[in-house]
Protein backbone atom coordinates (compact mmCIF):
# COMPACT_ATOMS: atom_id res chain seq x y z
CA UNK A 1 0.00 0.00 0.00
CA UNK A 2 1.85 3.25 -0.95
CA UNK A 3 1.43 5.89 1.99
CA UNK A 4 0.86 9.74 1.62
CA UNK A 5 4.28 10.56 2.74
CA UNK A 6 7.59 11.06 1.73
CA UNK A 7 10.03 9.66 4.46
CA UNK A 8 13.33 11.73 3.66
CA UNK A 9 11.02 14.90 3.51
CA UNK A 10 9.63 14.01 7.24
CA UNK A 11 13.03 13.22 7.92
CA UNK A 12 14.31 16.95 6.87
CA UNK A 13 11.20 18.43 9.03
CA UNK A 14 11.98 16.49 11.88
CA UNK A 15 15.77 18.00 12.12
CA UNK A 16 14.35 21.61 11.28
CA UNK A 17 12.15 21.80 14.08
CA UNK A 18 14.61 20.16 16.52
CA UNK A 19 17.23 23.12 15.49
CA UNK A 20 14.87 25.63 15.52
CA UNK A 21 12.37 25.37 17.91
CA UNK A 22 10.66 28.63 17.77
CA UNK A 23 11.90 28.61 21.38
CA UNK A 24 14.10 32.20 20.23
CA UNK A 25 10.72 33.68 18.27
CA UNK A 26 9.18 36.70 20.21
CA UNK A 27 5.49 35.57 21.19
CA UNK A 28 4.76 38.70 19.20
CA UNK A 29 6.14 38.15 16.33
CA UNK A 30 4.65 34.69 16.40
CA UNK A 31 1.33 36.19 17.06
CA UNK A 32 1.71 38.65 14.31
CA UNK A 33 2.74 35.73 11.72
CA UNK A 34 -0.46 33.42 13.15
CA UNK A 35 -2.81 36.68 12.88
CA UNK A 36 -1.89 36.42 8.70
CA UNK A 37 -2.64 32.47 8.62
CA UNK A 38 -5.53 33.14 10.42
CA UNK A 39 -6.64 36.18 8.71
CA UNK A 40 -9.65 34.31 7.23
CA UNK A 41 -10.62 32.11 9.77
CA UNK A 42 -14.00 31.89 11.52
CA UNK A 43 -13.50 31.83 14.78
CA UNK A 44 -16.95 32.98 15.62
CA UNK A 45 -18.03 29.91 14.22
CA UNK A 46 -16.51 27.93 16.67
CA UNK A 47 -18.04 27.13 20.05
CA UNK A 48 -15.98 27.42 23.29
CA UNK A 49 -15.61 23.25 23.57
CA UNK A 50 -14.88 22.64 19.71
CA UNK A 51 -12.94 19.76 18.74
CA UNK A 52 -10.40 20.33 15.89
CA UNK A 53 -6.81 19.32 14.81
CA UNK A 54 -3.45 20.58 13.12
CA UNK A 55 -2.31 18.37 10.67
CA UNK A 56 1.75 19.07 10.30
CA UNK A 57 1.62 20.77 13.89
CA UNK A 58 5.54 20.94 13.53
CA UNK A 59 7.20 23.37 16.17
CA UNK A 60 3.23 23.80 17.46
CA UNK A 61 4.14 27.32 16.83
CA UNK A 62 0.41 27.96 15.70
CA UNK A 63 -0.93 25.30 18.58
CA UNK A 64 -0.22 27.92 21.30
CA UNK A 65 -2.29 30.38 19.84
CA UNK A 66 -5.67 27.85 19.16
CA UNK A 67 -5.41 25.56 21.64
CA UNK A 68 -6.25 28.38 24.33
CA UNK A 69 -9.47 29.18 22.25
CA UNK A 70 -11.23 25.22 21.98
CA UNK A 71 -12.07 22.68 24.02
CA UNK A 72 -9.19 19.98 22.32
CA UNK A 73 -7.00 20.70 19.71
CA UNK A 74 -5.34 17.23 18.08
CA UNK A 75 -1.28 18.06 17.17
CA UNK A 76 -0.81 15.22 14.16
CA UNK A 77 2.70 15.16 12.79
CA UNK A 78 4.57 12.69 10.78
CA UNK A 79 7.68 12.91 12.69
CA UNK A 80 8.42 11.98 15.82
CA UNK A 81 11.24 14.42 16.45
CA UNK A 82 8.81 17.08 15.42
CA UNK A 83 6.57 15.85 17.31
CA UNK A 84 8.74 16.01 21.04
CA UNK A 85 9.41 19.64 20.29
CA UNK A 86 5.59 20.38 20.07
CA UNK A 87 4.83 18.23 23.52
CA UNK A 88 7.78 20.87 24.75
CA UNK A 89 6.65 24.10 23.72
CA UNK A 90 3.05 23.07 24.58
CA UNK A 91 3.75 21.13 28.22
CA UNK A 92 1.53 24.04 29.57
CA UNK A 93 -1.04 23.58 26.98
CA UNK A 94 -3.94 20.89 28.92
CA UNK A 95 -6.08 21.14 25.11
CA UNK A 96 -3.80 19.41 23.14
CA UNK A 97 -3.50 15.81 22.10
CA UNK A 98 -0.15 14.54 20.29
CA UNK A 99 -0.61 12.00 17.36
CA UNK A 100 2.30 10.46 15.32
CA UNK A 101 0.77 9.66 11.93
CA UNK A 102 0.95 10.65 8.60
CA UNK A 103 -2.18 12.50 6.55
CA UNK A 104 -3.10 9.34 5.12
CA UNK A 105 -3.49 7.63 8.60
CA UNK A 106 -4.95 10.81 10.86
CA UNK A 107 -6.08 8.40 13.86
CA UNK A 108 -9.67 10.84 14.06
CA UNK A 109 -12.62 9.17 13.22
CA UNK A 110 -14.55 11.04 10.34
CA UNK A 111 -16.89 13.55 10.51
CA UNK A 112 -16.28 13.97 14.05
CA UNK A 113 -13.82 17.69 14.23
CA UNK A 114 -15.30 20.53 14.51
CA UNK A 115 -12.25 22.21 12.68
CA UNK A 116 -9.27 21.47 11.33
CA UNK A 117 -6.02 23.36 9.81
CA UNK A 118 -2.78 22.38 7.95
CA UNK A 119 -0.80 25.15 7.53
CA UNK A 120 2.85 24.83 4.66
CA UNK A 121 2.54 20.97 5.28
CA UNK A 122 0.30 19.37 2.23
CA UNK A 123 2.83 20.80 -0.47
CA UNK A 124 5.26 18.74 0.91
CA UNK A 125 3.48 15.21 0.55
CA UNK A 126 3.56 13.06 -2.67
CA UNK A 127 -0.27 13.62 -3.73
CA UNK A 128 -1.46 17.07 -2.73
CA UNK A 129 -5.82 16.47 -3.62
CA UNK A 130 -5.71 13.05 -1.98
CA UNK A 131 -4.02 14.74 1.58
CA UNK A 132 -6.61 17.74 1.52
CA UNK A 133 -9.46 14.66 1.04
CA UNK A 134 -8.38 13.22 4.27
CA UNK A 135 -8.18 15.95 5.97
CA UNK A 136 -12.05 16.83 5.01
CA UNK A 137 -13.33 13.31 5.60
CA UNK A 138 -12.59 14.00 9.64
CA UNK A 139 -14.61 17.27 9.30
CA UNK A 140 -18.31 17.34 10.59
CA UNK A 141 -20.48 18.75 8.24
CA UNK A 142 -19.99 22.88 7.94
CA UNK A 143 -17.15 22.49 9.76
CA UNK A 144 -14.53 24.91 8.76
CA UNK A 145 -10.67 23.62 7.22
CA UNK A 146 -7.79 26.35 6.75
CA UNK A 147 -5.16 25.56 4.49
CA UNK A 148 -1.89 26.58 3.47
CA UNK A 149 -0.20 26.18 0.31
CA UNK A 150 2.71 27.71 -1.66
CA UNK A 151 1.91 29.60 -4.52
CA UNK A 152 3.01 29.03 -8.11
CA UNK A 153 3.45 33.10 -8.18
CA UNK A 154 0.88 32.99 -11.28
CA UNK A 155 0.69 36.64 -9.50
CA UNK A 156 3.92 37.63 -9.81
CA UNK A 157 5.95 39.29 -13.43
CA UNK A 158 7.90 37.32 -14.97
CA UNK A 159 11.28 38.21 -13.79
CA UNK A 160 10.32 37.34 -10.66
CA UNK A 161 9.12 33.74 -11.35
CA UNK A 162 12.73 33.66 -12.98
CA UNK A 163 14.70 34.65 -10.07
CA UNK A 164 12.36 31.67 -8.43
CA UNK A 165 13.39 29.45 -10.60
CA UNK A 166 16.98 30.17 -10.42
CA UNK A 167 16.77 29.75 -6.63
CA UNK A 168 14.91 26.47 -7.07
CA UNK A 169 18.27 25.04 -9.05
CA UNK A 170 20.00 26.04 -5.73
CA UNK A 171 17.23 24.18 -3.92
CA UNK A 172 17.30 20.97 -5.19
CA UNK A 173 21.28 20.70 -4.63
CA UNK A 174 21.59 21.68 -1.16
CA UNK A 175 18.06 19.32 -0.01
CA UNK A 176 20.67 16.29 -0.81
CA UNK A 177 22.75 17.61 1.40
CA UNK A 178 23.35 16.75 5.26
CA UNK A 179 21.36 18.19 7.64
CA UNK A 180 24.60 19.75 9.21
CA UNK A 181 25.65 21.59 5.73
CA UNK A 182 22.08 22.53 5.16
CA UNK A 183 21.89 24.67 8.23
CA UNK A 184 25.25 26.37 7.53
CA UNK A 185 24.62 27.36 4.01
CA UNK A 186 21.19 28.51 4.51
CA UNK A 187 22.33 30.61 7.71
CA UNK A 188 24.74 32.11 5.03
CA UNK A 189 21.61 32.52 2.55
CA UNK A 190 19.66 34.48 5.62
CA UNK A 191 22.25 36.78 6.67
CA UNK A 192 23.49 37.36 3.21
CA UNK A 193 19.82 37.15 1.36
CA UNK A 194 16.73 37.38 3.36
CA UNK A 195 18.31 40.07 5.81
CA UNK A 196 19.27 43.17 3.73
CA UNK A 197 16.35 42.61 1.26
CA UNK A 198 13.81 42.54 3.90
CA UNK A 199 15.46 45.69 5.84
CA UNK A 200 15.66 47.48 2.24
CA UNK A 201 11.76 46.96 1.98
CA UNK A 202 10.96 47.73 5.28
CA UNK A 203 13.59 50.92 4.78
CA UNK A 204 11.62 51.64 1.42
CA UNK A 205 8.28 51.13 3.07
CA UNK A 206 9.04 53.63 5.78
CA UNK A 207 9.72 56.19 3.12
CA UNK A 208 6.09 55.82 1.71
CA UNK A 209 6.65 53.32 -0.67
CA UNK A 210 4.98 50.28 -1.86
CA UNK A 211 7.20 46.92 -1.39
CA UNK A 212 4.53 44.14 -1.66
CA UNK A 213 6.07 43.30 -4.90
CA UNK A 214 9.92 43.32 -4.32
CA UNK A 215 11.44 40.18 -3.44
CA UNK A 216 11.91 39.33 0.75
CA UNK A 217 9.64 42.27 1.53
CA UNK A 218 7.25 39.78 3.38
CA UNK A 219 10.36 39.33 5.83
CA UNK A 220 10.84 43.62 6.26
CA UNK A 221 9.30 43.17 10.17
CA UNK A 222 10.82 39.32 10.73
CA UNK A 223 13.72 38.48 13.09
CA UNK A 224 16.90 36.67 11.66
CA UNK A 225 15.69 33.66 13.65
CA UNK A 226 12.46 33.44 11.69
CA UNK A 227 14.81 34.05 8.26
CA UNK A 228 17.39 31.44 9.21
CA UNK A 229 14.09 28.98 10.09
CA UNK A 230 12.80 29.94 6.57
CA UNK A 231 15.87 29.62 4.44
CA UNK A 232 15.87 25.78 5.96
CA UNK A 233 12.41 25.64 5.07
CA UNK A 234 12.87 26.68 1.71
CA UNK A 235 16.44 25.27 0.68
CA UNK A 236 16.61 22.11 2.73
CA UNK A 237 13.07 20.17 1.56
CA UNK A 238 13.08 17.80 -0.77
CA UNK A 239 9.75 17.10 -2.09
CA UNK A 240 7.99 21.03 -2.75
CA UNK A 241 4.75 21.54 -4.86
CA UNK A 242 3.47 24.95 -5.95
CA UNK A 243 -0.46 25.31 -6.65
CA UNK A 244 -2.23 28.36 -8.63
CA UNK A 245 -5.16 29.92 -6.97
CA UNK A 246 -7.39 27.86 -8.88
CA UNK A 247 -5.95 24.86 -8.45
CA UNK A 248 -6.44 25.33 -4.94
CA UNK A 249 -9.45 26.38 -5.06
CA UNK A 250 -10.42 22.95 -7.68
CA UNK A 251 -9.14 20.49 -4.66
CA UNK A 252 -11.17 21.99 -1.68
CA UNK A 253 -14.10 21.73 -3.91
CA UNK A 254 -13.42 18.12 -4.74
CA UNK A 255 -12.67 17.47 -1.33
CA UNK A 256 -16.11 18.55 -0.04
CA UNK A 257 -15.58 22.21 0.82
CA UNK A 258 -17.72 25.08 -0.14
CA UNK A 259 -17.72 28.72 -0.05
CA UNK A 260 -14.18 28.51 -0.18
CA UNK A 261 -11.99 31.94 0.39
CA UNK A 262 -8.87 33.21 -0.13
CA UNK A 263 -6.70 35.52 2.00
CA UNK A 264 -5.54 38.91 0.29
CA UNK A 265 -2.50 38.49 2.39
CA UNK A 266 1.36 37.11 2.06
CA UNK A 267 1.75 34.26 2.39
CA UNK A 268 -0.02 33.01 -0.85
CA UNK A 269 -2.00 31.64 -0.95
CA UNK A 270 -3.98 30.54 2.59
CA UNK A 271 -7.51 30.08 2.15
CA UNK A 272 -10.82 28.29 4.18
CA UNK A 273 -13.86 26.43 3.45
CA UNK A 274 -16.62 24.57 5.01
CA UNK A 275 -17.51 20.63 4.66
CA UNK A 276 -20.50 20.82 2.09
CA UNK A 277 -23.85 19.18 4.19
CA UNK A 278 -25.50 17.73 1.15
CA UNK A 279 -22.13 15.09 1.52
CA UNK A 280 -23.64 14.25 4.77
CA UNK A 281 -25.80 11.17 5.00
CA UNK A 282 -27.06 10.27 8.62
CA UNK A 283 -26.30 6.78 10.36
CA UNK A 284 -28.85 4.87 9.57
CA UNK A 285 -31.66 4.56 12.05
CA UNK A 286 -31.38 8.46 12.64
CA UNK A 287 -34.21 10.99 11.85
Amino acid sequence: MNQNVDARTVRDFGSEWATYDQSSVDAAELRAAFDRYFHVFPWAQLRADAEGFDLGCGSGRWARFVAPRVGRLHCVDASEQALEVARRNLAGQSECVFHHASVDAIPLLDESMDFGYSLGVLHHVPDTAEGIRACVARLKPGAPFLLYLYYALENRPLWFRALWRASDVLRRALARLPHSAKVAITTVIATACYWPLARAAGLLERAGKDVSGLPLSAYRRHSLYTMRTDALDRFGTRLEQRFTRSEIAEMMDHAGLEGVKFSPLEPYWCAVGTKRYREYQAPAGNV
